[in-house]
């Protein structure tokens, strides 16, 4: 037979790590399941196996090899109750902190339960025999394949992360007859770097971007550290409003990344280096390679090209960059900052709609004033539009529902009751919400903007798979008519019955009118709501007007190509493509 390896790419994804990360020495037992990882590694001189026909003796063995080498050991089991019998082994490893990785093949997990033999269930460990349990099931696509590869990067990386120990995987089979596969598939493996470690070099990366998702204050130390790594190393910062960077390399980019047929500088990062936490924006970067900053040190690969984990504070990593590598000029921030600018001159009219009421108030917010933003819609347009450097912007992004907005902020205004908090939501959420709003704490510094619409409006936007129903979306899933169907007095009544100031506008002229009172930086003797009544139709097409400012052929191109995908077997698409592509 061809001697190569398994065609079993979970099996490829832990061999191919195994190999980077210097795990050679591997005591096997025998059985069917772990036949495709075996024999893939038996033919491989890399490795130095060991055979055990008893696991209990097995693993034991594997404490010895790990006490007196101080290397990793890999063990290998089939399923039945093969991995049962490492358990006393693997108590003592935990215990003497001893690296060792176990691998227990099975069949896959959908057949636990089922009273099908040797089917045991391994999804749940006792505490102590080991660090870490992953599942790694058969790869189907690339999203199986990717979270194969990140749990393997995990389990490895546990061997060694804040001591060592056991750490077990759980290799799902197929039993695949072909051994085909040569040379072994490149795998993308991620390190951790400590504080204290060596740190890799930043020499072959031209343009960084440093992304941030949604994030606490920032302290003057952390914004100088990052301030003064941009200025060193030609790096920007992509911002959301929930960021709250304010530093000199602050680049919003939202708007310009969202423009369809335009492919902005942005997206030409070479690295991009990710702190905080969920964010809320697509900034279509063309990500190569990701490197991520966190003081819990934890693999989160939300961007599926992780490389680097640094498990430090923000400052530690951008201070011990920031004196080395200095490039003469920062020609990455002044680049990007020149599209933004042209996109936001040459904003069309759009009719009246959140869009259009972020774009004449985001900027006019008062100095010091804090802000929280609804999910989805709130969020996605006011992060188009620029607000005063001293407020505060906050959103429920870690759960990203759209519950909850009113009592979050209403707890904010309570711990700093010197300063106007506001909040931006639509009318579903504030619905959902409403009843925080009777709460007898609220005092007289929280000002509500309710966008009603009278339906959940993102369902109805261009590119939401609801938009193709039509009004046949409105019933169930956009959930159009509840809660007085735009009445014009249910808001009114509740609100001014529970001691608010009411507004209310439905032409942007009546919006106009109202806003300086709803933007006073003066503290009233109310708190205010002011309801704005808008049209989806209205919404959708401010967004389209906004998405389409700036243009460029290539992601014209692109775009139609992209838009004649599902045309593709039919004779006048292939026509159509051609000529855009000038055959």
């Amino acid at each position: 037979m061809k001697k190569g390896y398994t065609d079993e790419r979970n099996a490829q994804i832990v061999i191919s790590l195994m190999k980077k990360n210097g795990i050679k020495k591997v005591v096997a037992s025998p059985g069917a399941t772990n036949i495709c990882f075996v024999a893939s590694l038996q033919y491989d001189p890399y490795f130095e196996i060991y055979s055990a026909a008893d696991e209990r003796s097995a693993a034991y063995m594997a404490c010895g090899l790990a006490a007196e080498s101080g290397e990793v050991v890999a063990l290998s089991c089939t399923g039945a109750t093969s991995s049962r019998n490492y358990m006393p082994a693997l108590t003592e490893a935990y215990y003497r902190q001893l690296p060792i990785l176990v691998i227990t093949s099975s069949r896959r997990s959908e057949r636990i339960g089922h009273n099908i033999d040797q089917v045991t269930d391994r999804t749940l460990l006792p505490r102590d025999v080991a660090k870490l349990s992953v599942q790694m099931p058969l790869v189907h696509d690339y999203e199986s394949e990717w979270a194969d590869v990140v749990a393997a990067n995990k389990a490895i990386l546990e061997l060694n992360h804040h001591g060592k120990g056991p750490v077990h995987i759980n290799l799902e089979t197929n039993y695949s007859s072909v051994y085909s596969t040569q040379p072994l598939p490149e795998i993308r493996s991620i390190s951790r770097v400590c504080y204290g470690d060596d740190f890799p070099s930043l020499g072959e990366y031209s343009r960084i971007a440093i992304m941030v998702g949604a994030h606490v204050k920032w302290s003057a130390r952390s914004t100088k550290a990052v301030d003064d790594f941009c200025k060193n190393h030609n790096a920007i910062v992509l911002c959301d409003h929930c960021s709250n960077y304010k530093g000199r390399y602050r680049v919003l980019a939202n708007l310009i990344a969202q423009q369809r047929y335009f492919d902005s500088v942005i997206k030409s990062a070479d690295l991009v280096i990710h702190i905080g936490n969920i964010s809320a924006s697509n900034y279509g970067v063309n990500m190569k390679k990701v490197w991520r900053v966190c003081e819990d040190g934890e693999i989160r690969d939300t961007y599926k090209k992780l490389r680097v984990v640094f498990e430090m504070t923000e400052e530690k990593f951008f201070e011990h960059y920031s004196n080395v590598e200095i490039k003469e000029e920062n020609t990455f921030y002044r680049e990007c900052q020149n599209e933004i600018s042209d996109v936001r001159n040459n904003i069309p009219e759009i009719p009246f709609s959140n869009a259009w009421i972020a774009s004449v108030t985001a900027h006019k917010l008062p100095q010091n004033s804090v802000i929280h933003f609804g999910i989805l819609n709130s969020l996605r347009t006011w992060n188009y539009f620029e607000i005063p450097q001293s407020c505060v912007e906050s959103s429920n992004t870690g759960g990203f529902g759209i519950d909850g907005s009113l009592s979050t902020i209403i707890g904010a205004a309570l711990t700093d009751k010197e300063n106007l908090h506001y909040c931006v939501l639509g009318d579903l959420a504030f619905f959902y919400d409403m009843n925080a709003l009777g709460n007898h704490n609220i005092g007289n510094n929280v000002r509500i903007l309710l966008v009603n619409n009278g339906r959940g409006t993102e369902f109805r936007l261009s590119g939401s798979q609801g938009r193709q129903f039509e009004e046949d979306c409105d019933p169930y899933i956009a959930a159009a008519g509840h809660y007085g169907n735009k009445s014009k007095n249910l808001v009114k009544h509740y609100a001014e019955d529970l001691g608010f100031e009411y507004y209310s506008a439905e032409t942007k002229e009546e919006f106009l009118d109202i806003l300086p009172d709803f933007i006073d930086p003066n503290l009233r003797e109310k708190s205010a709501i002011f309801e704005v009544f808008t049209d989806s139709e209205n919404e959708n097409t401010a967004m389209v007007e906004l998405c389409n400012i700036k243009k460029n052929q290539g992601a014209v191109i692109k775009g139609e190509i992209v838009g004649l995908a599902k045309d593709v077997l039919k004779p006048k698409g292939i026509k159509k493509i051609k000529r855009i592509l000038g055959k």
